[in-house]
């Protein structure tokens, strides 16, 4: 996936989870976050951030905040995606052209199952799968980590998950970590323990767990390579 128009910035602050003042050529703007998620460890003051450029569109602010280079113990360390917008469309793509299904697959987005909407369903002959993506931008010493808040949005849908491997469909949820250099991906139980007690029991009923890095650059990411899932 490729943004249109993007320009670099400076982060400056945070005021709430919706927007951010960022310095844009020498001029403080208010921009929107596209991730509501804490992501303290990424927007710290003074960090280069990557924004979409929306001029032209009937809404408040001009920019999007899309991408930030991270920083570790004062050294630049990678580049990360923190669009939580985008995660669903690039994994379609990746699913489009990875192997996993023949050519003639169709993958529909947003379909709903009971009680809850899943962000893919593919069905491939007589295959029909049901499939969750998250995006995870939270990393620790090469670690992947999700969530980064509690989400019991998150935990109802790995129960549903399960309910449809249960009822004869096949069912995955796909973390696309959005940034390189992962070394492992693990559920937060830390932040959420409720929720790494639903992946674990969702695995243990055939429920698969994929873990893929992507490649980023300012104004792209793209879903690169697997990543080991330790849960």
């Amino acid at each position: 996936m490729r943004y249109s128009r993007i320009v670099q910035g400076k982060f400056l602050k945070r005021p709430n989870r919706f927007i951010a003042h960022v310095e844009v050529d020498g001029k403080e703007e208010v921009v929107h976050v596209k991730n509501t998620g804490r992501c303290k460890e990424l927007l710290t003051p003074g960090v280069t951030v990557y924004l979409e450029d929306c001029a032209g569109k009937m809404r408040k602010t001009r920019y999007d905040l899309v991408a930030v280079d991270k920083f570790r113990e004062g050294k630049k360390v990678l580049p990360v995606n923190m669009d939580s917008q985008i995660p669903n469309a690039v994994a379609a793509e990746w699913f489009a052209e990875c192997g996993m299904f023949s050519r003639s697959a169709v993958i529909r987005r947003e379909v709903t199952f009971g009680n809850s909407r899943f962000d893919l369903y593919i069905e491939d002959g007589e295959r029909k799968i049901f499939v969750e993506v998250k995006g995870v931008t939270l990393e620790c010493d090469g670690v992947a980590l999700f969530p980064d808040a509690p989400t019991e949005r998150g935990v109802k849908h790995i129960h549903e998950l399960i309910r449809c491997r249960k009822m004869g469909y096949e069912a995955a949820i796909l973390f696309v970590i959005q940034m390189k250099e992962i070394r492992q991906f693990r559920p937060n139980d830390a932040m959420h323990p409720e929720f790494g007690a639903a992946l674990r029991a969702a695995a243990a009923n055939g429920v698969q767990i994929l873990a893929m890095d992507c490649r980023i650059t300012p104004d792209s990411i793209k879903i690169d390579a697997p990543v080991e899932g330790v849960l």
